[in-house]
């Protein structure tokens, strides 16, 4: 049974529609990422059902929670956190706690539990002001999650971090889907694919894909060979397009990539024309088309 049912959400900003009647369900102990590129719609989308703003229309049900507020289900991490620096951290999320109706108590020994669960404990007493980036996020996470909240929103969770703090929030990420029902939003790929269970891809306000991992891959698996030139040496774009195995190319910062029908035909008839013409290969690599692909082919539509 699904947790969230989304039907026909709208958002629009000055009679320019952002969110264009979305449909969707978020199951019950699933990680979901709400993919796009930047303006498709992806943070309006969590705002909304968040309920920090209002939709233009369509419904937004809560399981069980019919007529109700259901902010109090919902944990919610913003793209761009603010925080009081000149709190500690443990101070920050007792004050969070209180304010969603915590008693002190409650709230000091919650704090205490998501400190240690987000692995931070050791700097609880440190002012937030002297956190890196990592922590801050991770600082972030726990706050969200200070009321026990059934479903967890994060908007670009790791994008402005370095390597080792994205690192830190994804494996986080990982441990934290074994306990409540997740929902991120990012431009990423990668992150997708290495925490997520299912996605969502938005372009343009609009859902043009969605459903597990393996179901998209499956839907949208089609050979290709990746190839690559040295540098400064320019082959003939035509000629390999020509190949009869071949259904289309695309060039990508010198990278060939090259879409075909028939992997035994197109390999061989490819390294036939790279050795009749001479050119100087420097990567020819045969695979498939991967979740990256579909999302550029998505974005130049």
């Amino acid at each position: 049974m699904a947790m969230i049912t989304v039907k026909n959400l709208q958002k629009k900003y000055d009679g320019t529609p952002v969110v264009k009647g979305i449909d969707f369900q978020l199951s019950p102990g699933k990680c979901v990422a709400l993919l796009g590129p930047n303006g498709a719609g992806k943070t309006t989308t969590l705002r909304m059902l968040s309920g920090l703003i209002r939709s233009t229309g369509g419904e937004i049900h809560f399981e069980g929670m019919k007529g109700k507020d259901i902010r109090s289900q919902i944990g919610y991490l913003p793209q761009h956190p603010v925080f009081h620096n000149w709190m500690t951290g443990k101070e920050f999320l007792v004050y969070v706690g209180r304010l969603a109706h915590l008693s002190m108590t409650e709230a000091s020994a919650r704090a205490d539990q998501l400190l240690e669960r987000v692995g931070i404990a050791d700097a609880k007493n440190r002012r937030i002001g002297k956190y890196s980036g990592g922590m801050k996020q991770r600082l972030g996470i726990a706050q969200a999650m200070i009321h026990k909240p059934k479903l967890l929103m994060l908007d670009e969770p790791v994008s402005a971090l370095d390597p080792i703090g994205r690192r830190e929030v994804l494996t986080l990420m990982e441990e934290l889907k074994e306990e409540t029902t997740l929902l991120f939003s990012t431009h990423i790929l990668n992150d997708a694919e290495e925490v997520s269970d299912e996605l969502i891809l938005l372009h343009k306000g609009e859902i043009v894909e969605s459903g597990s991992m393996n179901e998209v891959r499956d839907r949208h698996r089609v050979d290709k060979i990746d190839m690559r030139l040295e540098a400064g040496f320019e082959a003939d774009k035509q000629a390999v397009a020509a190949l009869p195995s071949v259904d289309h190319v695309e060039l990508d910062k010198g990278e060939w990539h090259i879409y075909v029908s028939d992997m035994d035909q197109a390999r061989q008839q490819l390294l036939q024309l790279v050795q009749t013409n001479n050119w100087p290969v420097s990567r020819f690599e045969v695979g498939k088309a991967t979740l990256e692909d579909l999302f550029m082919k998505v974005v130049k539509e």
